[in-house]
C-alpha cells in the first residue's frame, strides 16, 4: 500500500509542483520558473498558489465540498493541489475515477491511491475532533468491533454533515485563454470525431441493410435469409446511433457551459464606461441572444454534421445510379443554391435582429423608467415612435420570411432537378431497374440532407446574428488580466507604516469629453491617515476615488501602492490594498443572503471567524435592528427578490463591505450622505476604529 507521506510535496517545492502538474495535464507546453515560497503561514499559501497561477496562463481557484461530499470533490477537482491538514505538504492530483485517485509524486511519477485514504487525510482534523466521544458511545452502546468502523463512519457522515472542507485548489486554463484551447483542455474536440464516426457507421449499416433488402426483392430470390440479415443490419447500427447520441449530449453540454463561462467572464471584464453606455435594454438583449448562441449553434450544428453524412452517402449512391455523375452534379448545384440563398436569408436575418433588438432596448428603458414617465411625461406622448418602429418591424419580418421560403425551397427545386436528369436514362432505356431503384433511393436522401441542410443552415444563421451581439463580451473575456510581477503573500492585515499611495502628475480625461478633469494632481498618503476631500460636483472627486482604486487608468503620471505600480500588483494585488464604497448609484446590493453581500470581497465561502466579525461591525454601524428584524438574520436573502433594504441601510452595507476588507486604504465615496446626524457620528467613528487609513469624500 502507497504511503501518503511518499507522495507529499513541501511548501518549499510548490512551484515546482505546479509546473509539472500543469504540463502534465497538457495545460501548458513549457513551464515557467517560479520563486518557491518560504516562511509562508499557512493561510498565506493559498495567496500565493493564487498568485502563481496566472504566471503559467492558469487559474487556480480554491474549492471546497461538504463532509459528506469529499470524495466526490477529490474525483473531480484534478489537476489540483490538496493540502494536508495541519501541515505544509501538498498532494498534487492529476484526476480521479472508480474510486482511485492519480497522484503525481515529487519524482514525477504516477501513483494511484485508494480514495479514502486521501478522504481521510483531509477529513482527519474533524474527525479527531469527535473520535473520543464517538469510541466512548461506541463502548457504552456494545457495538461489536466487525462494526464499529461502519458504525463510527455513520455517526461521522451525520455529526459532520454540515461541516466544509476545503484545501482544494484546481487548476484550469484562464477565461481569457483560447475558447478552441478550452475545448481540447475539456478533451471535446474527440467527442467530435465519436459524433461524425458514429453517424457516418450508421448510415453505412443502414444503406447496406437497405441495399441487401433490395437486392433480394429485385433478384427475386427474397426469403428468410435475407430478411434476417436486413434485421441483423439494422440491430447492428442501434448501439452506433446510441454511441452517437451519448456524445452529442457530452458535447453539448460541455461546450455550452465553457461558452457561458466565458460569455460571464467577458460580462464582467467589461469597464464601467462600457456597461454604462449600452444600457439596460441593450445588455438584456445581450443576454438573450447569448441564449440563442449556445442552443442554436449547439443544434445547428449537429444538424450540419448529420447532413454533410447524409449528403456525402447520398452522393456515393448516386454515383453508382442510372443517372450516375450528372445526379452528383446535379446535388452538388443544388447544395451551391443553398449556400447562396443562405446568404442572402442571413443578411436579412441580421437587419430583422437589429430592429427587434432596438425595440426590446426600448421597451426596457421605457419599464426600467416607467415610474418617471407617468410624473413627468404627458400620456399623449407615451406611445410616440412605436406605429413607425412596428411598421419597419414587419417590413422586416416579410422580407426575412421570403428569403427563408426560398431557401427551403432548395430541398424541393431538387427532387424537380433530379427527376428531369433521371428521365434521361429512363427514357432511353439504357438503365436496369437496380439502377433506377438505387437513383431514387439516392434522390430521396439527398432531399432529406437538404431538408436537414436548410434546418442546419437556418439554426446557424440565427446563431450567426446573435454572435454579432455577443462578440463584445467575447472580445472583452479574451482581455488578460494584469496579473503582476510580484509573488508578494498577502498579510493578513493593512500596512501600519510608510506611505499607502503615492501619486505623481497624475492626468486623466474622459473620452467623451477634450479638457482632462485631473491634470498634474500629486500626493501622498501615509499609513494612519485620516482625510476628508471635499469639492463641487464634477470637480473629480469620484475619478480621483476610481484612480486610486484601479478602477479607471491615468492617461499619464505615476502611481504606486505600497511602493509598487499596478503592473508589478497586478489588478488583484491591487485591489487588495485599496478598496472603496463608490456612490450609491454605483453600488449594488446583489439577490443573495445579507452575509455574501457583506463578505463577498473576503475569501467566499466565508469562515465562522468572517461571520462574527461580519455581524460585530453591523452592530456597531448601527444595523443591529435590521438583523434582529430579518428571520433569517445574516442568512436573510435581500435585493430586488428578497428584503427590501432602505436608503440608509444600503449606505451602512457599502460601508461594512468596504470596511471588512482589511485594506490598506478605505475610501469612503459620500457614504454619509443619507445619513441621520446621529448615526453618521456612530458610523463614523466606527469607520475610524476599523480603517488603517481613511479617505472621506464629501460634498462642503
Amino acid at each position: 500500500m502507497t504511503n501518503l507521506s511518499d507522495l507529499f510535496w513541501p511548501a518549499s517545492q510548490l512551484g515546482d509542483a505546479i509546473n509539472a502538474l500543469a504540463m502534465r495535464n497538457g495545460l501548458i507546453k513549457n513551464g515557467a520558473e517560479l520563486p518557491n515560497p518560504s516562511n509562508a503561514a499557512r493561510r498565506q499559501l493559498g495567496d500565493w498558489i493564487e498568485t502563481a497561477a496566472p504566471k503559467l496562463g492558469l487559474e487556480a481557484e480554491e474549492v471546497g465540498a461538504l463532509y459528506g461530499e469529499v470524495e466526490q470533490m477529490i474525483l473531480n477537482a484534478g489537476p489540483a493541489l490538496l493540502r494536508a491538514p495541519g501541515e505544509q505538504n501538498f498532494l498534487a492530483v492529476l484526476g480521479g475515477r472508480r474510486g482511485k485517485v492519480c497522484l503525481l509524486a515529487p519524482d514525477l511519477t504516477a501513483r494511484r491511491v485508494p480514495i479514502e485514504a486521501i478522504r481521510s487525510l483531509l477529513c482527519r482534523e474533524h474527525e479527531e475532533s469527535l473520535r473520543v466521544e464517538v469510541d466512548e458511545m461506541m463502548r457504552q452502546a456494545g457495538v461489536s468491533r466487525n462494526r464499529l468502523a461502519l458504525a463510527r463512519a455513520a455517526i461521522y457522515r451525520q455529526r459532520l454533515s454540515r461541516v466544509w472542507v476545503n484545501d482544494c485548489w484546481m487548476l484550469r486554463l484562464r477565461p481569457s485563454a483560447g475558447f478552441v484551447a478550452q475545448l481540447r483542455q475539456a478533451r471535446l474536440p474527440r467527442l467530435l470525431g465519436v459524433l461524425a464516426g458514429a453517424y457516418a457507421f450508421q448510415f453505412g449499416l443502414g444503406l447496406l441493410a437497405w441495399s441487401v433488402l433490395g437486392r433480394g426483392l429485385l433478384d427475386g430470390q427474397f426469403g428468410q435469409g435475407w430478411l434476417i440479415a436486413w434485421a441483423l443490419l439494422l440491430l447492428t447500427a442501434a448501439p452506433f446511433r446510441l454511441l452517437a447520441v451519448w456524445a452529442q449530449g457530452r458535447f453539448a453540454i460541455g461546450a455550452g457551459s465553457l461558452l457561458k463561462q466565458r460569455l460571464l467572464y467577458g460580462a464582467l471584464k467589461l469597464q464601467p464606461e462600457e456597461v454604462r453606455h449600452e444600457g439596460a435594454g441593450q445588455m438584456l438583449g445581450r443576454v438573450i441572444e447569448s441564449n440563442a448562441v449556445e442552443s442554436l449553434a449547439l443544434s445547428g450544428g449537429f444538424l450540419g454534421v448529420v447532413a454533410v453524412i447524409e449528403l456525402i452517402a447520398a452522393a456515393m449512391v448516386l454515383s453508382i445510379g442510372a443517372a450516375g455523375w450528372p445526379h452528383v452534379l446535379a446535388l452538388l448545384a443544388c447544395v451551391m443554391l443553398a449556400a447562396f440563398f443562405g446568404w442572402r436569408n442571413f443578411r436579412r436575418r441580421r437587419d430583422w435582429a437589429a430592429a427587434r433588438l432596438e425595440m426590446t432596448n426600448d421597451l426596457t428603458e421605457r419599464m426600467v423608467g416607467h415610474r418617471t414617465r407617468l410624473a413627468q411625461e404627458s400620456p399623449d406622448r407615451w406611445h410616440d415612435g412605436e406605429d413607425q418602429s412596428i411598421e419597419a418591424y414587419l417590413s422586416q419580418s416579410t422580407t426575412m420570411d421570403r428569403a427563408a421560403v426560398m431557401q427551403s425551397a432548395v430541398a424541393r427545386s431538387w427532387m424537380v432537378a433530379s427527376l428531369l436528369v433521371l428521365s434521361s436514362s429512363f427514357i432511353g432505356g439504357a438503365a436496369g431497374a437496380a439502377a433506377l431503384a438505387v437513383s431514387l433511393g439516392g434522390m430521396l436522401l439527398a432531399y432529406r440532407a437538404l431538408t436537414g441542410l436548410a434546418a442546419s443552415l437556418s439554426s446557424l444563421l440565427n446563431a450567426a446574428v446573435a454572435w454579432e451581439q455577443v462578440k463584445p463580451l467575447l472580445r472583452a473575456a479574451a482581455r488578460d488580466e494584469e496579473s503582476g510581477s510580484s509573488f508578494e503573500l498577502a498579510r493578513e492585515g493593512a500596512i501600519e507604516s510608510g506611505p499607502v499611495i503615492e501619486a505623481s502628475d497624475l492626468a486623466f480625461r474622459y473620452r467623451e469629453r477634450g479638457e482632462p478633469i485631473l491634470r498634474g494632481l500629486s500626493l501622498r498618503i501615509e499609513a494612519g491617515d485620516r482625510l476628508l476631500l471635499e469639492g463641487s460636483s464634477g470637480g473629480g472627486k469620484s475619478t480621483l476615488a476610481a484612480l486610486l482604486t484601479g478602477a479607471r487608468q491615468p492617461e499619464s503620471g505615476l502611481l504606486l501602492a505600497g511602493g509598487l505600480d499596478r503592473q508589478t500588483l497586478g489588478e488583484t494585488g491591487w485591489r487588495r490594498r485599496v478598496v472603496s464604497a463608490p456612490q450609491f448609484h454605483e453600488n449594488h446590493v446583489f439577490t443573495g443572503t445579507f452575509a455574501f453581500n457583506l463578505l463577498m470581497g473576503r475569501q467566499w465561502p466565508a469562515r465562522a471567524e468572517d461571520f462574527e466579525e461580519a455581524e460585530t461591525l453591523c452592530r456597531q454601524l448601527g444595523l443591529g435592528e435590521l438583523l434582529d428584524k430579518m428571520p433569517a438574520g445574516m442568512q436573510q436573502m435581500v435585493g430586488e427578490t428578497g428584503w427590501q433594504l432602505s436608503h440608509g441601510e444600503r449606505s451602512r452595507l457599502f460601508m461594512a463591505r468596504a470596511l471588512l476588507q482589511r485594506a490598506d486604504l478605505v475610501i469612503l465615496d459620500e457614504s454619509f450622505g443619507a445619513l441621520d446626524p446621529t448615526t453618521l457620528r456612530r458610523c463614523l467613528q466606527t469607520a475610524l476604529e476599523r480603517a488603517n487609513t481613511l479617505m472621506v469624500i464629501a460634498h462642503p
